[in-house]
Protein backbone atom coordinates (compact mmCIF):
# COMPACT_ATOMS: atom_id res chain seq x y z
CA UNK A 1 0.00 0.00 0.00
CA UNK A 2 3.11 2.51 -0.41
CA UNK A 3 3.91 2.39 2.84
CA UNK A 4 0.54 3.53 4.12
CA UNK A 5 -0.82 1.71 7.00
CA UNK A 6 -4.02 -0.03 6.05
CA UNK A 7 -7.35 1.55 7.15
CA UNK A 8 -8.35 0.91 10.53
CA UNK A 9 -11.22 -0.66 9.94
CA UNK A 10 -8.97 -3.43 7.43
CA UNK A 11 -6.56 -3.60 10.25
CA UNK A 12 -9.54 -4.54 13.02
CA UNK A 13 -11.63 -6.98 9.90
CA UNK A 14 -7.92 -8.74 10.15
CA UNK A 15 -7.98 -9.36 13.53
CA UNK A 16 -10.93 -10.90 13.85
CA UNK A 17 -10.33 -13.21 10.48
CA UNK A 18 -7.67 -14.68 12.39
CA UNK A 19 -9.54 -15.27 15.44
CA UNK A 20 -11.83 -16.83 13.07
CA UNK A 21 -9.43 -19.02 11.54
CA UNK A 22 -7.30 -19.62 14.44
CA UNK A 23 -11.11 -21.19 15.99
CA UNK A 24 -11.30 -18.77 19.21
CA UNK A 25 -14.63 -18.08 16.77
CA UNK A 26 -16.05 -21.35 16.04
CA UNK A 27 -18.53 -21.74 13.26
CA UNK A 28 -21.86 -20.10 14.92
CA UNK A 29 -20.62 -17.88 16.94
CA UNK A 30 -21.41 -14.62 16.83
CA UNK A 31 -19.01 -11.81 15.86
CA UNK A 32 -18.91 -8.31 17.65
CA UNK A 33 -21.56 -6.44 16.69
CA UNK A 34 -21.12 -3.01 15.25
CA UNK A 35 -21.79 -1.52 19.03
CA UNK A 36 -19.16 -3.77 20.70
CA UNK A 37 -17.07 -3.32 18.19
CA UNK A 38 -16.75 0.60 18.62
CA UNK A 39 -16.85 -0.06 22.17
CA UNK A 40 -13.80 -2.18 21.94
CA UNK A 41 -11.25 -0.51 19.45
CA UNK A 42 -12.52 3.06 20.05
CA UNK A 43 -13.81 3.87 16.33
CA UNK A 44 -16.78 5.46 14.91
CA UNK A 45 -19.92 3.70 13.92
CA UNK A 46 -19.18 3.63 10.30
CA UNK A 47 -15.41 2.02 10.80
CA UNK A 48 -17.36 -0.41 12.74
CA UNK A 49 -19.98 -0.91 10.07
CA UNK A 50 -17.08 -1.45 7.68
CA UNK A 51 -15.55 -4.21 9.77
CA UNK A 52 -18.60 -6.18 8.71
CA UNK A 53 -18.79 -5.74 5.54
CA UNK A 54 -15.54 -6.46 5.01
CA UNK A 55 -15.54 -10.38 6.90
CA UNK A 56 -19.38 -10.97 5.14
CA UNK A 57 -17.53 -10.00 1.65
CA UNK A 58 -15.03 -12.43 2.34
CA UNK A 59 -17.40 -15.15 3.05
CA UNK A 60 -15.87 -15.18 6.74
CA UNK A 61 -19.75 -14.26 8.41
CA UNK A 62 -22.94 -14.21 7.94
CA UNK A 63 -26.65 -12.58 9.42
CA UNK A 64 -28.77 -14.46 11.51
CA UNK A 65 -32.12 -13.59 12.00
CA UNK A 66 -32.64 -13.11 15.29
CA UNK A 67 -29.10 -14.19 16.50
CA UNK A 68 -27.12 -11.76 14.62
CA UNK A 69 -24.17 -11.86 12.87
CA UNK A 70 -21.96 -15.07 13.52
CA UNK A 71 -18.86 -17.24 11.97
CA UNK A 72 -20.07 -18.86 8.72
CA UNK A 73 -20.17 -22.84 9.18
CA UNK A 74 -18.70 -23.34 5.80
CA UNK A 75 -15.08 -21.58 7.14
CA UNK A 76 -11.98 -23.72 6.99
CA UNK A 77 -9.11 -23.01 9.09
CA UNK A 78 -6.24 -23.22 7.01
CA UNK A 79 -3.91 -25.26 9.03
CA UNK A 80 -6.73 -27.94 9.35
CA UNK A 81 -7.38 -28.83 5.49
CA UNK A 82 -10.51 -30.48 5.25
CA UNK A 83 -11.11 -33.96 4.92
CA UNK A 84 -13.34 -36.44 3.70
CA UNK A 85 -16.13 -37.44 6.31
CA UNK A 86 -18.08 -39.91 5.95
CA UNK A 87 -21.89 -39.43 5.97
CA UNK A 88 -23.38 -39.72 9.55
CA UNK A 89 -25.92 -42.84 8.84
CA UNK A 90 -28.90 -41.80 8.35
CA UNK A 91 -31.68 -43.41 10.72
CA UNK A 92 -34.10 -44.78 8.19
CA UNK A 93 -37.31 -42.77 9.53
CA UNK A 94 -37.42 -42.63 12.89
CA UNK A 95 -39.60 -44.84 14.48
CA UNK A 96 -43.08 -43.00 13.81
CA UNK A 97 -44.04 -44.24 17.42
CA UNK A 98 -40.92 -42.18 18.89
CA UNK A 99 -43.16 -38.91 17.29
CA UNK A 100 -45.03 -36.95 19.56
CA UNK A 101 -46.93 -33.35 18.92
CA UNK A 102 -44.44 -32.10 21.16
CA UNK A 103 -41.37 -33.37 20.09
CA UNK A 104 -42.44 -32.13 16.53
CA UNK A 105 -43.17 -28.57 17.97
CA UNK A 106 -39.91 -28.10 19.80
CA UNK A 107 -37.64 -29.18 16.30
CA UNK A 108 -40.29 -26.73 14.92
CA UNK A 109 -39.89 -24.05 17.39
CA UNK A 110 -35.97 -24.41 17.37
CA UNK A 111 -36.16 -24.07 12.99
CA UNK A 112 -38.51 -20.62 13.51
CA UNK A 113 -36.33 -19.19 16.06
CA UNK A 114 -33.17 -18.76 13.68
CA UNK A 115 -34.82 -18.69 10.31
CA UNK A 116 -38.44 -17.46 10.73
CA UNK A 117 -41.57 -19.15 10.85
CA UNK A 118 -41.88 -19.49 7.45
CA UNK A 119 -39.22 -21.65 7.32
CA UNK A 120 -40.32 -24.26 10.26
CA UNK A 121 -42.79 -26.20 6.94
CA UNK A 122 -44.09 -29.41 7.68
CA UNK A 123 -41.70 -30.47 4.81
CA UNK A 124 -38.67 -29.16 6.72
CA UNK A 125 -39.61 -30.20 10.30
CA UNK A 126 -40.12 -34.07 8.89
CA UNK A 127 -36.59 -33.70 7.43
CA UNK A 128 -35.34 -32.32 10.88
CA UNK A 129 -36.39 -35.29 12.11
CA UNK A 130 -35.53 -37.48 9.61
CA UNK A 131 -38.60 -39.25 8.94
CA UNK A 132 -41.07 -38.66 5.76
CA UNK A 133 -43.38 -35.75 5.82
CA UNK A 134 -46.56 -37.64 5.98
CA UNK A 135 -45.91 -39.09 9.22
CA UNK A 136 -45.94 -35.20 10.83
CA UNK A 137 -49.80 -35.85 9.77
CA UNK A 138 -50.28 -38.58 11.80
CA UNK A 139 -49.89 -36.20 15.09
CA UNK A 140 -50.71 -32.54 14.22
CA UNK A 141 -53.20 -32.31 11.28
CA UNK A 142 -51.97 -29.10 9.40
CA UNK A 143 -49.55 -26.01 9.49
CA UNK A 144 -52.06 -24.14 11.29
CA UNK A 145 -51.72 -27.35 13.99
CA UNK A 146 -48.44 -26.91 13.97
CA UNK A 147 -48.32 -23.26 14.84
CA UNK A 148 -50.63 -23.77 17.76
CA UNK A 149 -48.58 -26.41 19.19
CA UNK A 150 -45.21 -24.32 19.02
CA UNK A 151 -46.58 -21.36 20.45
CA UNK A 152 -47.96 -23.80 23.64
CA UNK A 153 -44.84 -25.29 24.25
CA UNK A 154 -42.99 -21.65 24.15
CA UNK A 155 -45.62 -20.68 26.81
CA UNK A 156 -45.12 -23.66 28.62
CA UNK A 157 -41.63 -23.02 29.20
CA UNK A 158 -41.81 -19.75 30.98
CA UNK A 159 -43.84 -19.46 33.85
CA UNK A 160 -44.42 -17.00 36.83
CA UNK A 161 -44.41 -17.64 40.47
CA UNK A 162 -46.79 -19.40 42.35
CA UNK A 163 -46.72 -16.96 45.27
CA UNK A 164 -46.25 -13.45 43.88
CA UNK A 165 -45.20 -10.61 46.01
CA UNK A 166 -45.54 -7.31 45.18
CA UNK A 167 -48.08 -5.06 44.62
CA UNK A 168 -50.54 -4.70 41.29
CA UNK A 169 -47.95 -2.49 39.65
CA UNK A 170 -44.64 -4.81 40.31
CA UNK A 171 -46.82 -7.58 39.32
CA UNK A 172 -47.70 -6.58 35.78
CA UNK A 173 -43.96 -5.14 35.22
CA UNK A 174 -43.40 -8.91 35.67
CA UNK A 175 -45.80 -10.51 33.55
CA UNK A 176 -44.79 -7.78 30.98
CA UNK A 177 -40.99 -8.24 31.01
CA UNK A 178 -41.45 -12.25 31.12
CA UNK A 179 -43.39 -11.80 28.01
CA UNK A 180 -40.80 -9.43 26.54
CA UNK A 181 -38.10 -11.84 26.92
CA UNK A 182 -40.30 -14.80 25.52
CA UNK A 183 -40.67 -12.52 22.36
CA UNK A 184 -36.98 -11.57 21.81
CA UNK A 185 -35.95 -14.92 22.72
CA UNK A 186 -38.42 -16.19 20.02
CA UNK A 187 -39.17 -13.45 17.49
CA UNK A 188 -41.74 -15.25 15.33
CA UNK A 189 -44.08 -15.83 18.38
CA UNK A 190 -45.33 -12.04 18.73
CA UNK A 191 -46.69 -11.59 14.93
CA UNK A 192 -48.11 -15.29 14.80
CA UNK A 193 -50.17 -14.48 18.12
CA UNK A 194 -53.28 -12.76 17.34
CA UNK A 195 -55.55 -10.00 19.53
CA UNK A 196 -58.75 -9.88 17.49
CA UNK A 197 -59.14 -13.85 16.89
CA UNK A 198 -56.81 -14.93 19.82
CA UNK A 199 -56.11 -18.80 18.81
CA UNK A 200 -56.49 -21.39 21.74
CA UNK A 201 -53.26 -20.98 22.95
CA UNK A 202 -53.59 -23.56 26.76
CA UNK A 203 -50.21 -22.34 27.77
CA UNK A 204 -51.05 -18.92 27.55
CA UNK A 205 -54.05 -18.88 30.02
CA UNK A 206 -51.81 -18.66 32.89
CA UNK A 207 -50.30 -15.05 31.92
CA UNK A 208 -53.77 -13.89 31.95
CA UNK A 209 -54.92 -15.40 34.91
CA UNK A 210 -51.81 -13.99 36.99
CA UNK A 211 -52.38 -10.38 35.17
CA UNK A 212 -55.78 -10.23 36.27
CA UNK A 213 -55.19 -11.69 39.82
CA UNK A 214 -52.60 -8.44 39.82
CA UNK A 215 -55.15 -6.13 39.34
CA UNK A 216 -58.04 -8.16 41.64
CA UNK A 217 -59.46 -5.73 44.43
CA UNK A 218 -58.69 -2.47 42.70
CA UNK A 219 -62.03 -1.64 42.07
CA UNK A 220 -62.64 -3.06 38.20
CA UNK A 221 -65.25 -5.13 37.36
CA UNK A 222 -64.06 -8.34 35.67
CA UNK A 223 -64.47 -6.57 32.28
CA UNK A 224 -62.35 -3.38 32.59
CA UNK A 225 -59.59 -5.46 34.14
CA UNK A 226 -59.75 -7.67 31.45
CA UNK A 227 -59.40 -5.11 29.18
CA UNK A 228 -56.55 -3.29 31.02
CA UNK A 229 -55.15 -6.84 30.95
CA UNK A 230 -55.65 -6.67 27.34
CA UNK A 231 -53.86 -3.46 26.82
CA UNK A 232 -50.89 -4.15 28.45
CA UNK A 233 -50.51 -7.35 26.30
CA UNK A 234 -50.90 -5.71 23.13
CA UNK A 235 -48.36 -3.15 24.06
CA UNK A 236 -45.89 -5.70 24.79
CA UNK A 237 -46.60 -7.84 21.65
CA UNK A 238 -46.96 -4.66 19.47
CA UNK A 239 -43.24 -3.67 20.40
CA UNK A 240 -41.87 -7.05 19.81
CA UNK A 241 -43.31 -7.84 16.29
CA UNK A 242 -40.39 -5.48 15.82
CA UNK A 243 -38.34 -8.18 16.36
CA UNK A 244 -39.17 -10.41 13.51
CA UNK A 245 -38.78 -7.50 11.19
CA UNK A 246 -35.70 -6.14 12.40
CA UNK A 247 -34.38 -10.18 11.83
CA UNK A 248 -35.80 -10.34 8.51
CA UNK A 249 -34.47 -7.19 7.37
CA UNK A 250 -31.17 -7.83 8.98
CA UNK A 251 -30.88 -11.08 6.86
CA UNK A 252 -31.57 -9.40 3.18
CA UNK A 253 -29.72 -6.29 3.70
CA UNK A 254 -26.65 -7.66 6.04
CA UNK A 255 -26.74 -4.84 7.87
CA UNK A 256 -28.10 -5.03 11.69
CA UNK A 257 -30.36 -1.74 12.67
CA UNK A 258 -26.87 0.41 13.74
CA UNK A 259 -25.22 0.10 10.39
CA UNK A 260 -28.47 0.92 7.82
CA UNK A 261 -28.77 3.86 10.19
CA UNK A 262 -25.33 4.43 9.20
CA UNK A 263 -25.81 3.87 5.81
CA UNK A 264 -29.02 6.34 6.16
CA UNK A 265 -26.86 9.15 7.56
CA UNK A 266 -26.74 11.15 4.70
CA UNK A 267 -29.66 10.83 3.12
CA UNK A 268 -30.96 12.34 6.69
CA UNK A 269 -29.03 14.85 6.70
CA UNK A 270 -29.47 15.95 3.39
CA UNK A 271 -33.56 15.65 4.26
CA UNK A 272 -32.84 18.00 7.55
CA UNK A 273 -30.99 20.79 5.61
CA UNK A 274 -32.63 24.12 6.53
CA UNK A 275 -33.92 25.46 9.23
CA UNK A 276 -37.57 23.35 9.32
CA UNK A 277 -36.72 20.47 11.45
CA UNK A 278 -33.92 22.33 14.03
CA UNK A 279 -34.92 19.40 16.72
CA UNK A 280 -34.54 16.88 14.35
CA UNK A 281 -31.58 18.10 13.01
CA UNK A 282 -29.70 18.25 16.93
CA UNK A 283 -30.49 14.76 17.04
CA UNK A 284 -29.39 13.68 13.92
CA UNK A 285 -26.16 15.12 14.00
CA UNK A 286 -25.52 14.54 18.08
CA UNK A 287 -26.45 11.01 17.92
CA UNK A 288 -29.65 9.52 19.08
CA UNK A 289 -29.03 5.98 20.72
CA UNK A 290 -31.57 3.57 20.01
CA UNK A 291 -32.39 0.37 21.72
CA UNK A 292 -36.07 -1.32 21.15
CA UNK A 293 -35.62 -2.66 25.04
CA UNK A 294 -34.94 1.02 26.43
CA UNK A 295 -38.11 1.51 24.21
CA UNK A 296 -39.98 -1.02 25.30
CA UNK A 297 -39.35 -0.06 29.05
CA UNK A 298 -39.90 3.41 28.58
CA UNK A 299 -43.33 2.48 27.11
CA UNK A 300 -43.92 0.29 29.50
CA UNK A 301 -43.96 2.41 32.58
CA UNK A 302 -46.00 5.42 31.12
CA UNK A 303 -48.56 2.95 30.54
CA UNK A 304 -48.19 2.17 34.35
CA UNK A 305 -48.39 5.15 35.09
CA UNK A 306 -51.84 5.77 33.13
CA UNK A 307 -53.02 3.03 34.61
CA UNK A 308 -52.00 4.17 38.10
CA UNK A 309 -54.23 7.56 37.25
CA UNK A 310 -56.94 5.24 36.65
CA UNK A 311 -57.03 3.38 39.30
CA UNK A 312 -56.60 6.07 41.16
CA UNK A 313 -53.36 5.99 42.33
CA UNK A 314 -50.59 8.38 42.52
CA UNK A 315 -48.20 7.51 39.24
Amino acid sequence: MNGQAAPRYTRIADELRQRIEAGELAPGDRVPSTREITRQWGVAMATATKVLTVLRDQGLVRAVPGVGTVVEPAVRRPEQPAQPQPAPPRRKGTADQALTPARIAEVAVAVADVEGLAAASMRRVAAELEVATMSLYRHVADKDALLLEMMDAVFRRWSLPENPSGGWRERLELVARTLWRMFRRHPWLAPALSVTRPQMVAGALPFSEWALAALEGRGLDPSTAFTAHLTLFTYVRGTAVNVEMEAEAEALSGLDSEEWMTSQEPALLAALTGDRFPRMRHLATTGYDFDLDDLFEFGLQRLLDGLAVFLGEAP
